[in-house]
C-alpha cells in the first residue's frame, strides 16, 4: 500500500474509533444500563422491533366540564391542548419514560419535548398537517402553556413558510438518489452523536412524546408505529369522546369514555415504568380540576402544573 493511502486509511480509523466513543449530544446523558438491558439494544436495533403497544379509557365526564368552565378563563383552551399538558404531568411524574435509545446507547432526555400534530388546512379530502414542539417546562400555569403552544398553532395556520417548509423544500430540491444519501448521512450523523444540536430542538421527532389527538376529527385511536429517524420513544393517539357504558361504583352506567393507545419502546425501560406513566395521564384527565386548574372566573387556581406538592407515587 502507498505510504499515502496508508496514511489515509489510519486516519479514517482513528476517525472511526472516535466516533465510537463520542457518547455526549446535545439532547440526552449516557446512562449506565444492566447487561441485560445493554444486550437488548443489540438484539433489538430498531424501535419497531421493540414496540410495545398498551391502550387505556378514562371516564371524561370531568373532562369535559372542566374543559367549559377553563374556556372561561382560557378561551382558546381546547381538548388537544389539555390532553397534551396531562400527558406533560404523566412524563414529569415518571422519568424514566423520558429516554431515548440511539446509537445502541440509552440516554436520559436533557428537556421534557412534547411534539403533537394538527391540521393546517383542509380543502374537501386533502389536508395538511402541521407539527408542534414544546418544552414542558416546571412552573409553567395551564394559562399559561395554552397560550405558548398556540404561538406555535397560529405560525403552522397563518399560511406563512415555517422552518420546518424550508428544510423540507430543500429536500426536496435534490434528485432521489442525493435524497437517499442526504437521509443517510442524517441518520449516520445522529448515531455518532455529530448532529447539530439546533437541527435536534427544532425537530418534532427528536421529542420525548409525540401526541395525536384524532378525537378532533371525529376518529377513534389508531396504533401508531414508532418512526426509527429521530428519538422519540413513545407515540400516543387519543380517539373522540364517546357515550359508552362503563362500571362505575358496580352498576354499569353509559359514560363519556376517552380511548388512549401507546406504542412504546421497550428497550427505554420496563413496562411496570409505562404503566406508571399511564396511570398518571388517567389521572390527571379524570380529575383537570386538581391538576391543572384554571376554571375558577376570578383565575384564582390559576397555578403551576408541576411540580404539584399534592403529587404523590402509586
Amino acid at each position: 500500500m502507498p505510504p499515502t493511502a496508508a496514511l489515509v486509511a489510519a486516519a479514517l480509523v482513528v476517525l472511526w474509533l472516535v466516533l465510537e466513543f463520542k457518547t455526549s449530544r446535545p439532547d440526552g446523558v449516557l446512562m449506565r444500563i444492566p447487561p441485560y438491558r445493554r444486550i437488548m439494544l443489540y438484539l433489538m436495533p430498531g424501535r419497531n422491533e421493540s414496540v410495545v403497544y398498551f391502550e387505556s379509557y378514562l371516564d371524561a365526564t370531568n373532562f369535559q366540564a372542566w374543559l367549559e368552565r377553563c374556556k372561561q378563563v382560557v378561551p382558546d383552551a381546547n381538548p388537544t391542548q389539555a390532553t397534551v399538558a396531562a400527558i406533560g404531568i404523566g412524563l414529569s411524574a415518571t422519568p424514566a419514560m423520558n429516554r431515548f435509545v440511539m446509537g445502541r446507547r440509552l440516554y436520559s432526555r436533557t428537556g421534557r419535548w412534547l411534539s403533537f400534530s394538527m391540521l393546517r388546512t383542509r380543502l374537501d379530502r386533502e389536508a395538511k398537517i402541521g407539527t408542534v414542539k414544546r418544552e414542558f417546562i416546571d412552573g409553567e400555569s395551564f394559562k399559561d402553556w395554552c397560550a405558548r403552544v398556540n404561538t406555535g398553532i397560529t405560525e403552522e395556520r397563518s399560511g406563512k413558510r415555517t422552518s420546518g417548509d424550508k428544510e423540507l423544500d430543500l429536500f426536496n430540491l435534490l434528485p432521489r438518489p442525493l435524497l437517499r444519501v442526504a437521509a443517510k448521512l442524517i441518520n449516520t450523523l445522529n448515531h455518532y452523536n455529530i448532529l447539530p444540536g439546533f437541527f435536534i430542538k427544532d425537530d418534532p421527532l427528536h421529542t420525548s412524546i409525540f401526541v395525536a389527538n384524532l378525537g378532533s376529527l371525529k376518529m377513534g385511536p389508531g396504533y401508531h408505529h414508532l418512526f426509527e429517524y429521530g428519538t422519540c420513544p413513545l407515540f400516543i393517539m387519543v380517539g373522540k369522546v364517546e357515550d359508552q357504558p362503563m362500571v362505575v361504583d358496580g352498576e354499569v352506567k353509559v359514560r363519556p369514555r376517552m380511548h388512549l393507545r401507546y406504542s412504546y419502546d421497550e428497550r427505554i425501560d420496563h413496562g411496570l415504568a409505562a404503566r406508571f406513566g399511564i396511570d398518571a395521564v388517567v389521572r390527571v384527565l379524570e380529575d383537570p380540576q386538581r391538576w391543572l386548574g384554571c376554571s375558577a372566573a376570578d383565575g384564582s387556581d390559576v397555578k403551576p402544573m408541576w411540580p404539584n406538592p399534592d403529587w404523590t407515587a402509586p
